[in-house]
């Protein structure tokens, strides 16, 4: 058996399942046409848009035109829906342009128009818009500081949405009063639509005091502008209720849980048992490593909670917390660190391999999808005098998988459904 091509192949399942050439068309029949002398707007942000808003070019039968933007190096090609790319995680100014331009396209549209909202995971950084008072350099320094801390996804997307001219339902509004639906591709656990992409066309029950909170439970030392906004009024969200959003819909068509049951009937049609863990696994990397490393051990011993051979299958969001003063690289997301630190947790158990990526083709800000582990990884590194404890506590895992040859590289994979963990065991 080639335990590398059978992994990569349950990634390949995961990630076709939510392909939005797949999983959109199918939606659309819930988007009414427009009323007398009305028009389709499709608007979207996000890592999946792009290919989205193709999707919807293809299947819609009458007019549209729109406005899309997507992470850079995620762009298709479409005829009638202009795509723009801009900054992933860190939001430029290039999503700041588009997310300026959005909100002016839906505003003045009247009840006879529709709305067409693409949203994935990835739309948070790309829909930059401040709020009053607040420059992008403000932005940028709040998100990097967030996305350092240690900070999971819920809290960073409930401080961006108060910082935000569009985040938080605030795009809806801007419609209103035309009807929007939006078509949601999910990359966070529970699926909540406040949550994705940070909710620009649902209401958001979280509050500015919430934001203020979390800011002080992280030491964040935020720009002076952005705590004075966070102290207005004018900085609360539309909340569930206002009257505004009273004829949004939102649809999910794609989500980490129906990857996660893709690519166990991929596991299955191999003849492989798998067992889903589930799709919200989350915390610190390393930890998260270590109770997975813990679960195939006790399959690989006593046949609990699944007999070999097995594949564990889960998803979710990891986070890496970085030192404040880095002491070297820091190269590689959080799945290359949680499979390193696996690695280590294993230490090259003789009946164990794994794969650990992001569904989006990019694992943090490097050009992986994440890697692969196999008994010989500690082995090989020996080697070739590289130390794994040191890489991981460099937050080097990127450099440490290179070295080896086992990155996963699949280039963007123009969707999104979080991540991937995959634990082979043999008998």
């Amino acid at each position: 058996m080639d335990e590398a091509a059978f992994l990569t192949s349950l990634f390949a399942a995961a990630t076709a399942a939510a392909d939005p050439a797949r999983c959109v068309p199918p939606a659309l029949a819930a988007l009414p046409p427009p009323g007398p002398g009305g028009r389709l707007c499709v608007i979207g942000a996000g890592k999946a848009s792009a290919a989205m808003a193709r999707a919807v070019e293809t299947h819609w039968p009458g007019g549209l035109s729109g406005l899309v933007v997507t992470r850079y190096g995620f762009t298709v090609p479409c005829a009638r829906i202009e795509i723009v790319e801009a900054a992933h995680p860190v939001p430029d100014a290039a999503g700041e342009r588009a997310a300026r331009r959005m909100l002016d396209l839906v505003r003045g549209l009247g009840p006879q128009d529709r709305v067409l909202a693409l949203i994935s995971g990835g739309g948070s950084a790309l829909l930059a818009a401040p709020a009053p008072g607040i420059d992008l350099a403000a932005k940028q320094a709040v998100t990097r500081a967030l996305l350092a801390c240690g900070a999971d996804i819920h809290e960073i997307n409930c401080v961006r949405k108060h910082l935000s001219a569009i985040k938080g339902g605030r795009l809806a509004v801007a419609a209103w009063p035309a009807p929007v639906l939006t078509l949601a591709i999910s990359d966070v656990a529970g699926d909540d639509p406040e949550v994705i992409a940070s909710g620009p066309t649902v209401a958001d029950p979280g509050t500015r005091a919430e934001a203020l909170a979390i800011l002080e439970r992280y030491a964040i030392d935020a720009p002076p502008a952005v705590r004075a906004w966070l102290q207005r009024a004018e900085a609360e969200t539309p909340k569930p209720g206002d009257p505004r959003l009273a004829t949004a819909g939102f649809r999910l068509v794609a989500s980490p849980a129906q990857a996660l049951a893709a690519a166990a009937a991929a596991a299955r049609a191999a003849g492989i048992a798998p067992l889903v863990l589930g799709d919200e696994i989350a915390g610190e990397a390393r930890e998260v490593a270590r109770v997975l490393a813990a679960i195939a051990r006790s399959c690989a011993r006593h046949g609990t909670p699944a007999r070999p051979p097995c594949v564990l299958l889960s998803g979710g969001e990891a986070t890496v917390t970085l030192p404040r003063a880095p002491g070297g690289p820091a190269r590689g997301g959080r799945n290359s660190e949680l499979l390193l630190a696996l690695a280590l947790a294993l230490q090259g158990h003789p009946r164990i391999h794994a794969l650990a990526a992001d569904t989006d083709g990019i694992d943090g800000t490097e050009d992986n999808a994440g890697a692969l582990l196999s008994p010989s990884t500690l082995a090989r590194a020996a080697a070739q005098g590289l130390d794994a404890r040191t890489a991981l506590d460099r937050h080097d895992a990127y450099g440490f998988f290179a070295a080896l040859g086992d990155l996963l590289h699949t280039g963007p994979t123009l969707t999104n459904v979080n991540d991937l963990h995959a634990i082979l065991v043999l008998p």
